[in-house]
C-alpha cells in the first residue's frame, strides 16, 4: 500500500468520494472491496473534523428510544457486535451504570428502555442489563451520597479516529486511490461523467480527475461541497449541531462508565479514558459558523462541570481540564425544536438524470452505523454504475483486527512473548492501537534501542515510521491527536524532535537518526 497515490493519467474512476471522515472512508472501502475503482480526497487529515470528536462509543443510542427512532436504534444495536468482530483491537465492550434519579425518568421507563435495548437486535456476546445498588457496589463510592438503585448495561468503546484511518487503509489495500491534503476546487458534469478539479493544499499542484459518480461525504462541509458541484438540489436539509467534551484526571478506579441524567432532560457520559483520565460529554448546541472553527465555549465548560459535580463525590473545576474538543455534527434537519432532539439517522440523496453523471449526497449518520450507511450508499450507486461484487463488509476485519473479538488479552500475551523487552503497558498500548500489525511495527527488534529513537512517553521511531509509511501521517498533530492520543502526554515528549523527524522523513528517503542531545528518554 502507498499512502500518497496520485491520480492515474487518463483513468476514469467509477466513484470519487469527497471527505475523509468515517462515512467517506467507509464508502471508499466498501466500494473498493466490490471491485469499483475509487478515488477519495480529504482536504485536511483523516478524521480531522467530526469523526474524531465523538464520545468514542459504538452504541445503540438508548436516549433515541425516547424520540421513537426504533429503526436507527435497532440498526445500531446490530452493528455493535459486527463492528467489534471487525476491529477488536480498537473496539471493546464497556459496562455503563445508569443511576436512578428521583424526579427524572421513572424506574419503570428505564427498565422498559433497557429491556428493548437488550432484545431489539443482535446481542450475542455482550452481557445483558442487570440492576445494582450503589449503596453496596464499590462504584457507588465515586458518587455523592444518596444514590441507590441503578441499572448496568452494555455498549462498546471505539477509538474513533483510528476507525477512520483503518477504513482508509483497507480501501487503499484493495486498490483505492486515497489522497489527504487534497481539496476539491470544483466539479462539473460532462455528460455521463464528472470532471473534478483538485488541489494539493501543501504544494498548490492541481489536477482534474474523471469519475462516473461523485459521493459528497464532506460532513459539516456538505453544503459547501454541493456548491462546488453546482448541483441545484435543496441545500437546506442540514442542521449543524456542535458537541463538546472535556477530559479530566481519572475520577474513579472502576472500569465501568456512567450514564447520567440532567435535570434539563439531557444526558451525559463519564468514561474512563486512556488509563489516566475521565472523558465527560457531550453537549448539543446549534452551530452557524465555519465547522473548522468549532471550539468548546465557556457556557459548555460550565455546563459539563456543573453536571459532573452534581453526581461525583470529588468535584472538578476548570483548572482540572487537561484537554477539551468539539465537533460539528451534520444532522438531517427534521424540524426538531431543539438540537438534542434532532434525528441522528442518515439520509442519502441521489441526483442525476438519464445519461447524467450521478451525485450521492450523505447527510447525517453516526459512527456506529457507518458500515450500514456505506452498504446503503453502494446499493444506490450500483443501480447507476452496474453491480459488481455483493455486500461483504459484515463478515470482514479491519487491518490488525484479524483475531477473535474476545482475544485481546491472548494477543497481548503473544506480543510480550515475542518481544519480551516491551513494558507491559507498551505491549497493551500497541496491541490495542494496531492489533496484529504491532508485529509489523516491531519487526526484528530484539531490544528497546532497536525500536529507534525514543521521543518520550513510549513513542519510538519504529512507531512513527509506521504511521508515516502506512497511515498518512504528515504532521505531529496527525500523530499526537488522531492516530494516537500521545498528545495527552505531550509534556513527556520531545515535540521539537518529533516535528523535525517527521519533516525529514517526508523530505528524504532515508530515515535520519535524531541526535542524542535532544533525547526525551
Amino acid at each position: 500500500m502507498t499512502a500518497s497515490a496520485s491520480p492515474a493519467t487518463g483513468q476514469i474512476f467509477d466513484i470519487f468520494v469527497v471527505g475523509g471522515g468515517i462515512n467517506g472512508c467507509g464508502i471508499a472501502r466498501d466500494a473498493a472491496g466490490r471491485g469499483y475503482s475509487v478515488f477519495l480526497a480529504e482536504q485536511n487529515d483523516f478524521a480531522s473534523g467530526t469523526s474524531s470528536a465523538s464520545t468514542k462509543l459504538i452504541h445503540g443510542g438508548l436516549r433515541y428510544l425516547e424520540h421513537y427512532e426504533f429503526r436507527l436504534v435497532r440498526e445500531a444495536l446490530f452493528e455493535r457486535e459486527v463492528l467489534w468482530r471487525m476491529a477488536p483491537h480498537i473496539i471493546w465492550p464497556l459496562r455503563f451504570v445508569l443511576p436512578h434519579h428521583k424526579g427524572l425518568r421513572p424506574k419503570w421507563l428505564l427498565r422498559l428502555g433497557l429491556f428493548m435495548y437488550d432484545h431489539l437486535g443482535g446481542r450475542k456476546l455482550l452481557p445483558p442489563t442487570k440492576t445494582l445498588d450503589l449503596r453496596e457496589d464499590p462504584l457507588g463510592r465515586a458518587l455523592r451520597p444518596g444514590y441507590g438503585p441503578a441499572f448496568e448495561y452494555s455498549d462498546c468503546w471505539v477509538d474513533d479516529a483510528r476507525l477512520v484511518v483503518l477504513n482508509a487503509q483497507d480501501a487503499a489495500d484493495r486498490g483505492a486511490t486515497i489522497r489527504t491534503r487534497t481539496k476539491v476546487i470544483a466539479a462539473r458534469r460532462e455528460g455521463d461523467r464528472w470532471a473534478i478539479d483538485i488541489e494539493d493544499t501543501e504544494t498548490g499542484d492541481t489536477a482534474t480527475v474523471a469519475a462516473r459518480a461523485l459521493v459528497n461525504a464532506a460532513g459539516p462541509w456538505v453544503q459547501r461541497a454541493l456548491g462546488e458541484t453546482g448541483d441545484r438540489q435543496d441545500r437546506h436539509g442540514v442542521r449543524l449541531v456542535k458537541g463538546s467534551h472535556i477530559v479530566v484526571p481519572r475520577l474513579h478506579d472502576d472500569e465501568r462508565c456512567f450514564f447520567f441524567q440532567n435535570a434539563d432532560g439531557r444526558i451525559f457520559f463519564a468514561i474512563p479514558y486512556e488509563g489516566e483520565f475521565t472523558l465527560i460529554g457531550t453537549t448539543d448546541a446549534d452551530f452557524d459558523d465555519e465547522p473548522g472553527s468549532a471550539a468548546i465555549s465557556d457556557t459548555e465548560i460550565d455546563y459539563l462541570i456543573a453536571a459532573a459535580n452534581d453526581y461525583f463525590a470529588d468535584s472538578i473545576a476548570r483548572e482540572d481540564i487537561v484537554w477539551s474538543y468539539s465537533g460539528v455534527r451534520p444532522l438531517y434537519d427534521d424540524g426538531a425544536s431543539s438540537a438534542q432532539e434532532a434525528t441522528r439517522d442518515y439520509v442519502l440523496k441521489l441526483t442525476g438524470g438519464a445519461g447524467e453523471a450521478k451525485l450521492l449526497t450523505i447527510i447525517g449518520g453516526k459512527i456506529t452505523t457507518y458500515r450500514r450507511l456505506a452498504e446503503s450508499a453502494l446499493e444506490k450507486l450500483q443501480n447507476a454504475l452496474g453491480p459488481r461484487e455483493v455486500a461483504w463488509t459484515a463478515s470482514s476485519t479491519l487491518p490488525g483486527g484479524d483475531f477473535a473479538p474476545q482475544g485481546v488479552d491472548a494477543q497481548i500475551e503473544r506480543l510480550r512473548a515475542d518481544y519480551p523487552f516491551l513494558e507491559p503497558r507498551d505491549a497493551d498500548r500497541l496491541l490495542r492501537r494496531y492489533g496484529t500489525r504491532s508485529w509489523t511495527i516491531l519487526g526484528a527488534a530484539k531490544s528497546r534501542p532497536e525500536m529507534g529513537f525514543h521521543f518520550g512517553a513510549g513513542l519510538f521511531a519504529a512507531e512513527v515510521d509506521y504511521l508515516i509509511d502506512a497511515e498518512w501521517v504528515r504532521t505531529a498533530d496527525d500523530l499526537l491527536w488522531r492516530r494516537t492520543k500521545y498528545g495527552l502526554h505531550a509534556d513527556h515528549i520531545d515535540l521539537a524532535e518529533l516535528e523535525r523527524y517527521i519533516t525529514t522523513r517526508l523530505q528524504r528517503d532515508a530515515v535520519p537518526e535524531p541526535t542524542p542531545a535532544s533525547s526525551a528518554m
